[in-house]
């Protein structure tokens, strides 16, 4: 009863002295993120955007890489387009802010999945679209074969990232004394490594493995077996927008469950004849489950058609049709070893 008066104080308050209920600016403003991108008829997704193999400027000067199409897949999840994107390229430093302030509306730029960015940040991740680890290159010549050979040298990274931080922490444990040399730019990192000015570089294997391609002479470069992090890659959004979250988590959804069912850009309009009726609810033809985020109901068939589904992606940027040939492992689905697994739609 106690409890029932203080809640009728308290709403009388509100209505008589216009005491305004605890808000965030961010929530206020930017917490219909579908309407305003159908609005504009374009999503800004922000990216590296200097970052082979995950989103990089191709030869004929569009957005490419494993992240862009992911970017893409959002796109044609909302509004049937899979080019309706304008992609921001960002570091390391200026890559939450812009997020933050609405600057754009998801972020797809190789970022690991922690508690702080997750929580105090203000961010929420769709499901991890890589899993990745952090490594250590070094020159052949240098005769390292251990992260404890290094002791005494130092080590390129970039700035402001969770890569300058778990080197840190991991060579404090082993006893390694190093310098850090730290570049805001993947671009100034690389070539301060291939010009001699430290002994290591340092971040994501998958961005070794890409970006060593580029070097002077990439034979003469390998990277040390030693797995430094654990390092879940994905998109994010802010907090505050629970639809929007949904809308590009379900995206992410759409292009794993699509690779465990079979269904292919090539494929998919014969699958829409399907007796599966888990192929049926995840291309539309039944159900309105797309219509529950204020989506049309094909819009995983949008993706598929018009992205691929995951695999597709995968082998396009990293995999066999790639020039990098990065072995799925982890990123494979859960029926091949991997650990990707996605959620029914029902």
């Amino acid at each position: 009863m106690k409890q029932r008066i203080l809640l009728i104080v308290a709403l009388l308050a509100i209505l008589i002295l216009g005491i305004v209920l605890p808000t965030t600016a961010q929530e206020a403003d930017l917490g219909d993120t579908l309407g305003a991108v159908q609005d504009a008829g374009i999503l800004n997704c922000g990216v590296s955007g200097a970052l082979l193999a995950f989103s990089y400027v191709d030869a004929d000067g569009n957005m490419a890489g494993f992240d862009a199409d992911y970017c893409r897949a959002v796109a044609a999840a909302v509004l049937g387009d899979a080019e309706a994107v304008g992609f921001r390229s960002s570091n390391a430093s200026e890559r939450f802010p812009i997020l933050q302030s609405g600057e754009i509306d998801v972020l797809i730029r190789n970022t690991t999945w922690t508690i702080s960015r997750d929580t105090s940040l203000g961010f929420n991740f769709a499901p991890t679209t890589y899993y990745d680890g952090q490594g250590m290159l070094v020159r052949k010549a240098s005769g390292f074969e251990t992260l404890e050979d290094m002791d005494g040298g130092t080590v390129c990274v970039n700035a402001g990232t969770t890569t300058e931080k778990n080197l840190a922490d991991v060579f404090r444990g082993l006893d390694i004394e190093y310098e850090a040399v730290v570049f805001a730019e993947t671009n100034d990192v690389r070539q301060a490594y291939d010009d001699g000015r430290c002994d290591g570089w340092t971040t994501d294997k998958s961005g070794l493995i890409a970006n060593s391609a580029l070097l002077a002479v990439p034979e003469d470069h390998i990277i040390l077996e030693a797995t430094m992090s654990k390092e879940p890659l994905g998109p994010l959004v802010r907090h505050g927008d629970d639809n929007w979250f949904d809308i590009v988590k379900w995206t992410v959804n759409c292009t794993i469950l699509a690779e465990d069912l079979g269904v292919t850009a090539a494929n998919a309009d014969d699958m829409l004849g399907s007796d599966d009726p888990k192929i049926l609810n995840l291309l539309g033809v039944e159900g309105d489950l797309g219509q529950a985020m204020g989506l049309n109901n094909d819009f995983c068939y949008q993706i598929v058609t018009q992205v691929g589904n995951y695999g597709e992606i995968y082998t396009r940027h990293l995999g066999e049709d790639s020039v990098y040939k990065v072995p799925r492992g982890l990123n494979n689905l859960w029926t091949n070893g991997g650990i990707l697994y996605a959620p029914p739609f029902r």
